[in-house]
């Protein structure tokens, strides 16, 4: 397996909005957008003049595999949010999720020298839950009836990973190492 990140173009547009609308996909996620490509134009192009922000399409042995981001990243916190999703379903496994997630990590704290990371997930999705529990998240909060969709309540777990906790950890962790740049990643 080859895991490589690279900057969002135009030609990938379509792909992502297939994957962003794929119901799979969109059930753990806090919308259910209709999706245009003028839309997705205009996401692409403000997410290229948002310092706050880093995209990244993944790639799994060359082929398009889903998405990675960063926000926050001009918080003087030091803490960032982060989310992603493989769309192509044959190309998803474990292995890839653990390094993606454990390279984030090392990205975050290492490169971007930032105090934290969180994430949010749907308490439904105990799978995703469980697989951040392994990365080395820790729970920081449920809470129940968090977002409402379609006129359903969904609770939401939220996770974090620290830049202390990760120093720890990180010896115990076996993981293929995925480069994040910045400079790709910004567009």
């Amino acid at each position: 397996m080859s895991v490589t990140l690279r900057e969002i173009r135009e030609e990938d547009l379509e792909r992502i909005m297939r994957w962003r609308m794929d119901e799979e996909i969109t059930r753990y996620m806090n919308t259910d957008p209709k999706l245009t490509l003028e839309g997705q134009q205009k996401w692409l192009a403000a997410v290229r003049e948002n310092p706050d922000v880093c995209y990244w399409l993944i790639q799994v042995n060359g082929e398009p595999a889903g998405v990675i981001n960063l926000t926050g990243l001009s918080k003087p916190s030091g803490e960032l949010g982060w989310a992603y999703y493989v769309g192509e379903k044959r190309l998803r496994s474990m292995r890839t999720a653990l390094s993606l997630e454990m390279s984030l990590y090392d990205y975050v704290f290492d490169r971007l020298k930032k105090r934290a990371v969180y994430g949010d997930v749907f308490t439904l999705n105990q799978g995703v839950i469980a697989l951040h529990k392994l990365c080395g998240c820790e729970i920081v909060e449920e809470k129940k009836n968090h977002v409402c969709k379609g006129g359903v309540f969904y609770d939401v777990t939220f996770m974090r990973m620290t830049a202390e906790r990760w120093k720890e950890i990180r010896r115990e962790k076996t993981y293929e190492r995925i480069e994040f740049d910045r400079r790709e990643g910004t567009l």
